[in-house]
């Protein structure tokens, strides 16, 4: 109705009008009209540029935003900082690191870089890029810093993996007095695993209390995910609980939070009663309901779950949707059928599918599919060493010896190395870290004489390692070996006056890292001790 009033009255020569419409079509949802506005206005300003390649990268059409961008600097109209932020915002949404770097020098040329605006969208596309450290030299150089820097460059170290470094740029902004705002929490509470304080998270939580941010949503996910990854699900599902308004993201992140604790009926439940309120799942959603499904032996649900992705809600699968429906039927013990499913998957089956279809050979000790699923890792990554080491376990489960060695030896061959096991424990707030044969620890050879006496105990009541030849276990070479890969060298590095009762829960069988007992006892079943 309103732009047939702008050629009623004769306007449509206007620019400021044209700008209005553009802007207006864009906010509607209507992208070709909004465009058509564009193409067809007589003469454009920076303004009408602005507008148009702003929109476009607000409904995430980042190349023709930079298309459009291109075309605008080929012509008489020169881009203004506005410009070059909508332009940078494109290069992040594209991972576009060449652009942006050329745009970082079209800055400096006509310097403006050191604007706090431009600043920040510098260090937001270095960093989804994968350059944090060219964000972070930004981040120092920088004269002026708001929140919005901050929280950018907080995040940046968040989602590239540098999480104790986030965490403890977190602290500095807390202990500096920095207005610490829902995004700077939510992007640090993103950074937990399981190897993280949970006694830092409760902190954080009381701290988004204290800031009346208990309402919001971002907040919320955070501290569910947090909770839920260092083992206190109970914590999890209060936050979930007291949420007043819940968004997928909620409702996946509790979702999720079940899965992982190996409850998958209350996963399922919790499905349930999501879409009972309305609220659409997502690929993540089905992603936790199939690895939910695969801990509890519910293979038909989730066959059923995996078709009505696309059958009911439209959503294609992802290689990690068909990995955790391959781990799911093995598990099972179908593993012909996973074999099959691999087979008539509508897309190449990738690195993930092949290593969950070894994995559940590895749990069943079957060889000769085994030997298949690994040849097509091989085949996927052929530095990994996941074939080789698996194939070399499943033999040993199998007492093919001569197998064993032969793969060991073709591993060396090729120059393949295995990845070092790193493993923790928190005491007294303290989270301790140790890698298999760690030697560094000042009471290692202490903690190694006390291994090998549990190690002597258990073999008394019958333990057998699953992974040593008959001929080890005969003349103690086992003993020796195994303890060089015992990966519970860390329950000792804590506290060596808890050493008995540890000991205690080991020999007991029980998992003793209280975050995540249930974790803990698969971990100690899956080490290679057999009870005969």
């Amino acid at each position: 109705m309103m732009h047939g009033l702008v050629f009623s009255n004769g306007y449509e020569k206007e620019i400021s009008v044209g700008n209005s419409l553009i802007t207006s079509y864009f906010r509607c949802g209507c992208l070709s009209s909004g465009r058509q506005v564009f193409d067809e206005m007589f003469e454009r300003n920076v303004i009408t540029w602005t507008a148009m390649i702003s929109s476009l990268v607000q409904n995430e059409l980042y190349e023709e935003s930079l298309e459009l961008f291109n075309q605008m600097r080929s012509g008489p109209v020169c881009p203004n900082s506005l410009t070059y932020l909508s332009s940078l915002m494109a290069c992040s949404g594209l991972q576009a690191l060449t652009g942006g770097r050329q745009i970082h020098s079209l800055l400096w040329k006509l310097g403006i870089q050191s604007e706090v605006c431009i600043e920040s969208s510098l260090m937001d596309m270095y960093s989804k890029c994968g350059q944090v450290n060219d964000a972070w030299k930004i981040f120092e150089s920088a004269q002026d810093l708001d929140e919005v820097s901050m929280t950018v460059i907080l995040m940046g170290l968040a989602q590239n993996g540098f999480k104790e470094e986030a965490k403890r740029f977190f602290m500095k902004l807390f202990e500096s007095g920095i207005e610490i705002d829902p995004n700077m929490l939510s992007a640090v509470l993103g950074v937990f695993s399981e190897d993280t304080s949970l006694s830092l998270g409760k902190q954080i939580h009381s701290l988004s209390i204290k800031r009346n941010f208990g309402f919001n949503s971002y907040v919320n996910n955070g501290l569910i995910n947090m909770y839920s990854k260092c083992g206190d699900l109970e914590e999890s599902a209060k936050v979930f609980s007291r949420m007043s308004q819940r968004n997928s993201i909620s409702w996946n992140s509790m979702i999720a939070a079940f899965a992982r604790h190996g409850d998958g009926c209350r996963a399922l439940q919790l499905y349930e009663e999501m879409r009972s309120d309305g609220i659409a799942p997502t690929d993540i959603t089905f992603l936790s309901l199939l690895h939910a499904c695969s801990h509890v032996g519910l293979v038909e649900k989730g066959m059923e779950l995996l078709k009505s992705m696309t059958d009911v809600y439209g959503i294609i699968p992802r290689a990690e949707h068909y990995a955790c429906v391959v781990d799911m039927l093995g598990r099972a013990g179908l593993l012909n059928e996973a074999k099959t499913f691999i087979e008539g998957l509508p897309v190449k089956a990738d690195m993930l599918v092949w290593q969950a279809l070894l994995g559940a050979c590895s749990i069943r000790g079957d060889p000769e599919i085994g030997k298949y699923a690994a040849n097509q890792l091989i085949l996927e990554t052929p530095e990994s060493p996941v074939p080789y080491v698996s194939m070399a376990n499943i033999y040993s489960s199998r007492g093919k010896w001569k197998e064993r060695a032969r793969t060991i030896k073709r591993m060396k061959e090729i120059g393949v190395s295995k990845e070092i096991g790193i493993s923790w424990i928190e005491i007294e707030k303290e989270v301790h870290s140790f890698v298999v044969q760690d030697r560094m620890h000042p009471q290692a050879e202490l903690m190694y004489g006390i291994l090998e006496e549990l190690l002597e105990l258990m073999l008394e009541e019958g333990y057998v390692p699953g992974n040593v030849t008959p001929t080890e276990c005969q003349t103690g070479i086992c003993l020796t070996r195994y303890i060089q890969n015992f990966q519970d060298l860390y329950i000792f590095g804590g506290n060596l006056e808890d050493m008995s009762k540890y000991a205690l829960d080991i020999g007991a069988g029980h998992g003793y890292f209280k975050r995540n007992e249930e974790s803990e006892q698969l971990r100690f079943q899956q080490r290679g001790f057999g009870f005969h």
